[in-house]
């Protein structure tokens, strides 16, 4: 059993509030096996210096001992953590696991004083739509001189010169369009990559955060998309560029065409080719500047400004593209200040938004921080579940990493969701959007290899803790290879090549993610992983959900539920324990069970 049986995380399970006032005493819970009678204490560190606090027993039940303390939220971020002493030995338990040496504080558990995410937030699911490739209302009109008009259902070319220049048409009345089949996916949440001018089909080369893209319908198009979301109870989210903007967007040509510009200081300019900084040396991207005080006040702060403004017109929160990046620059380290004036500007403007950060490695150093309430977890979602569903032929790499995806087993990718969450918030980590594929990576059903470990992905998706974000194609099987080979557009006109079984799985698991609460807000206990299986609990004021997911046939695992489990998803039989207590669960797979317990 993990961690043998002690047992404490950031749901309100466990913890009195997840939203403290500063100096507020927070009640924790911590649950230990019944042999441990005495010697547990709560390590809070108080304005930097470790303060202990004895537990008591709140309440015992057949199984376990509940134990309480109090931990005051002294500073913005409190850690705490679990001494246990007793018969046997010395232990730590922090947000890591278990251990028996000590270790630093970087996998504390979290009292967070900043002001918290929306509430709607942590019921959300997300569903992200690339505007060029999603649905097209009406034949397109001119095209501009920069793009290449392709007809809907010829080939992506996904690399080369061409990739950024074709126009398949997809535009904005498309998607309104389109909304019953987003809500059958029990979505609720919509992202939608840039919707602003630029010479590409990705728009990320932005030449103007004034308007919408004619190409996509314009300003009014963007209104009744956001009206008819609304009117359905959902949200809406931006995504803005804070790194760069494209070199033909106004601030840009006239920082490059005269020196004395006030725009100038917006932008670093050098000897080096191109002789502008840029995102990763791309010449169509030069780098913002965020030392200067004009970017800050047209951006963030002014009362026009870009993050302000659309807000004011409807959206209810943004996706920040590049955040790892924005605001760093050698020895300039800006992104926490960025990150902090933004959210304050979204919540003068709307105080139920959103802020959620790019950032595909270790975005841990820029969460809890007054900043972005989440991130988009690749690190301690994707590529672990990527690691151990990748099908056996499948050769992939993952966001630039020169090495194939590895195939790891079970205990190596738990280990690395474990390793992430565990240096943030609960907060921040169920915050933090769970992603099997987006625009900028290989589709998840190309990563599997087939449908039957493409479901059990998206189980891990709406079962684990995290917001779900579903790419736009996910549902229907879309393949893809690599971020541009990815983006083919919707095949709605071929009914026939759609993977209805996955597209079942998608609205089965969204619909159940929906009803129960246990999935939105519970906290997570893992109680097995091997090679090919892995079996969790989802709990939330008494209610439990058991879910074991199965790469491949393994040897069965027996744990001690220590009641009847009743059957939600799967398939599989009523669990009942044997004479001696213990549970078998199925061992087929590739499988995805849940029972009710």
């Amino acid at each position: 059993m993990f961690d043998q049986g002690f047992h404490h995380d950031g749901s309100l399970d466990h913890v009195s509030t997840l939203a403290p006032e500063p100096g507020e005493t927070v009640t924790v819970f911590l649950r230990t096996p019944r042999t441990q009678r005495d010697g547990v204490h709560v390590r809070s560190v108080r304005d930097g210096e470790p303060h202990f606090d004895a537990a008591v027993i709140d309440r015992e039940t057949e199984d376990e001992i509940w134990w309480r303390a109090d931990v005051t939220a002294r500073n913005p971020i409190t850690p705490y953590r679990f001494l246990l002493t007793g018969p046997a030995g010395y232990r730590w338990l922090t947000a890591a696991g278990l251990c028996s040496h000590d270790v630093p504080d970087a996998t504390d558990f979290r009292l967070n004083t900043y002001a918290p995410p929306p509430g709607w937030a942590a019921d959300a699911t997300v569903y992200e739509i690339f505007p060029d490739r999603f649905a097209s209302s009406s034949p397109p009109g001119a095209v501009p001189d920069w793009a290449v008009p392709t007809a809907w259902d010829e080939p992506v070319q996904g690399r080369g010169p061409l990739a950024p220049r074709q126009l398949f048409g997809g535009d904005l009345p498309g998607v309104t369009e389109r909304l019953d089949h987003i809500a059958s996916l029990g979505v609720d949440t919509l992202w939608l990559t840039p919707v602003f001018p630029a010479r590409s089909n990705h728009r990320y080369n932005s030449s103007s955060f004034d308007r919408i893209d004619p190409l996509l319908g314009g300003d009014a198009a963007y209104r009744a998309l956001i009206d008819a979301a609304h009117a359905r109870g959902w949200r809406v989210l931006g995504d803005l560029t804070t790194n760069h903007c494209g070199d033909d967007h106004p601030w840009f040509t006239a920082a490059l065409g005269d020196k004395e510009a006030p725009e100038r200081g917006r932008f670093r300019f050098h000897d080096e080719e191109p002789g502008y900084e840029t995102w990763m040396g791309v010449p169509s991207l030069p780098k913002l500047d965020w030392a200067d005080d004009g970017l800050i006040h047209d951006m963030i702060d002014g009362p026009e400004a870009i993050v302000r403004r659309w807000l004011r017109f409807g959206l209810d929160g943004w996706r920040i593209d590049v955040a790892n990046m924005t605001g760093r620059r050698g020895a300039a380290d800006l992104t926490r200040e960025v990150a902090a004036r933004i959210r304050r500007a979204v919540a003068e403007e709307r105080r139920d938004g959103l802020l959620v950060a790019e950032h595909a490695h270790d975005s841990t150093r820029d969460l809890d921080a007054d900043g972005w309430h989440g991130t988009m977890n690749y690190a301690g979602f994707t590529r672990p579940v990527w690691s151990w569903l990748r099908g056996p032929q499948t050769r992939l790499d993952f966001l630039g990493v020169p090495a194939q995806v590895p195939r790891l087993s079970g205990t190596d990718a738990v280990a690395t969701m474990r390793a992430f969450s565990a240096q943030t918030s609960w907060r921040s980590f169920t915050h933090s959007w769970s992603i099997l594929s987006s625009h900028d990576t290989a589709r998840i059903r190309t990563v599997c290899g087939d449908g039957s470990l493409t479901e059990v992905a998206v189980g891990l998706l709406f079962t684990l803790p995290g917001t779900p974000m579903v790419y736009a194609g996910d549902e229907f099987g879309l393949e893809g290879s690599w971020g541009e080979d990815a983006r083919r557009p919707m095949p709605w006109s071929r009914p026939d090549t759609w993977d209805t079984r996955t597209l079942d799985v998608h609205r089965t698991l969204g619909a159940l993610r929906k009803k129960e609460k246990a999935l939105r807000q519970g906290g997570l206990r893992w109680l097995h992983v091997s090679e090919d299986g892995i079996v969790f609990t989802r709990e939330r004021a008494g209610d439990r959900l058991l879910v074991m997911a199965a790469r491949a046939a393994h040897t069965p695992v027996r744990i001690r539920l220590g009641t009847e489990a009743q059957p939600v998803y799967g398939g599989a039989h009523p669990l009942l324990p044997a004479s001696d207590g213990l549970t078998t669960l199925p061992c087929d797979g590739p499988a995805f069970h849940i029972w009710r317990y």
